[in-house]
């Protein structure tokens, strides 16, 4: 590979690493052995601020636009029908939506009470709602989308009314966001909070913007510039968005992933950029030999993981809560989950509670990757 731009890019093996990476990141935060027991970084920033944990939904959401972005680019240029790239963009939504909502049922099968909002429910949202923008509209056109729905975001967060409480309260549950939630959601939200919910429907609109920052990433990798020039100015962006987001932490609205707020919108997508451009240097671009094989075998774990990342997410998110709720007897003759019961061994390890409720979630994430290598061995690829 000579490291020059100046084709339509393929399959980029930076993008499927960076999926892999934000994949294992997720298993390794969601599932400690202890909730009680955590480093810092490893659990979300308790309301304002961030965390690398906080930075994993974003990434996600940046990484989806980015391949939006370079498969629309190719189906497009092969003269593919517009209404029917729609028709199977909301497809995949609708399909992604049901995992994440058929997820909530377990384990209580409960219509009145199942939590509709979700992770992969917001990821499926924001492709559905970025498929026409996408397809129908240029790079200056969504740069403007992005701009107007930032602009209502926060226009109706500082500035309505929320009835008993006030404008511009941005605490939790008391938010102009939360109170949309509960008009349309209520007894369908997070079960921890009740009164408002991380991934909720106005919130959804900042997320949205993440993703079509993505897309517009994408659509850069798709010009004729020199992939090193490429990357460049994709360093220079990243540092200009991480810039912004401190700067709107300052003066508009303090950096926070629950809102989902402009600046935690910029932050995360200045450092998705930068990691992108990481990986896409060493994979794709690199022009030295050697450091690119190199780099190649140190990041085909992230790639195995990224090949399937849609399964092993819900497969995740299935065991674990089966670990929750499959009981056993215990020695005393009362009940203990099954995650209790196998983190007993890894707790009376000599090593402090932090550190086992780290291994634990360490041996969860490689029995994931054992999963995800049998299914890569096999050519199992699962597409939605």
């Amino acid at each position: 590979m000579s490291g020059q731009g100046d084709m339509t890019p393929g399959r980029l093996d930076a993008l499927d690493a960076f999926r892999g990476f934000t994949i294992a990141a997720m298993v390794l935060v969601n599932n400690p052995g202890d909730w009680g027991n955590l480093y810092s970084q490893l659990a979300h920033a308790k309301w304002h601020g961030w965390t690398f944990t906080d930075t994993i939904f974003p990434f996600f959401l940046f990484i989806g636009g980015v391949a939006m972005a370079l498969s629309l680019g190719r189906l497009a240029a092969a003269g593919a029908d517009k209404p029917q790239l729609l028709l199977k963009l909301a497809r995949r939504a609708c399909l992604i939506f049901l995992i994440g909502f058929l997820l909530n049922f377990i384990p209580r099968f409960d219509l009145d009470t199942v939590r509709i909002p979700g992770v992969l429910q917001r990821i499926a949202l924001c492709t559905l709602l970025a498929a026409p923008i996408v397809v129908y509209c240029g790079w200056r056109m969504q740069l403007a989308i992005i701009a107007f729905l930032l602009t209502l975001y926060s226009a109706l967060m500082l500035f309505y009314p929320v009835p008993g409480i006030g404008a511009g309260v941005l605490e939790p549950g008391q938010d102009f966001g939360a109170y949309v939630d509960r008009m349309l959601l209520d007894g369908h939200m997070w079960v921890q909070s009740k009164t408002w919910d991380p991934e909720g429907l106005f919130s959804t609109l900042p997320a949205l913007c993440s993703q079509l920052f993505g897309v517009l990433a994408g659509r850069f990798l798709l010009t004729k510039l020199d992939r090193t020039e490429q990357i460049v100015w994709m360093l220079l962006a990243g540092l200009l968005f991480v810039w912004l987001g401190v700067v709107l932490d300052a003066i508009l609205m303090p950096i926070n992933k629950s809102l989902w707020t402009p600046s935690y919108c910029f932050l995360m997508t200045g450092w998705a950029l930068l990691l992108f451009c990481a990986f896409f240097w060493l994979l794709d671009a690199n022009p030295y030999r050697a450091l690119r094989e190199a780099a190649a075998r140190w990041a085909r774990p992230f790639k195995i993981y990224g090949m399937n990342a849609l399964f092993i997410f819900a497969l995740s998110g299935l065991l674990a809560k089966m670990l929750g709720f499959i009981k056993l007897t215990a020695a005393d003759g009362g009940a203990v989950s099954l995650g209790r019961a196998l983190y007993a061994p890894l707790r009376g390890l000599p090593i402090g509670a932090v550190n086992s409720s780290l291994l634990h979630a360490l041996l969860f994430n490689a029995c994931m990757f054992a999963v995800a290598w049998v299914m890569w061995r096999r050519k199992w690829f699962v597409k939605v």
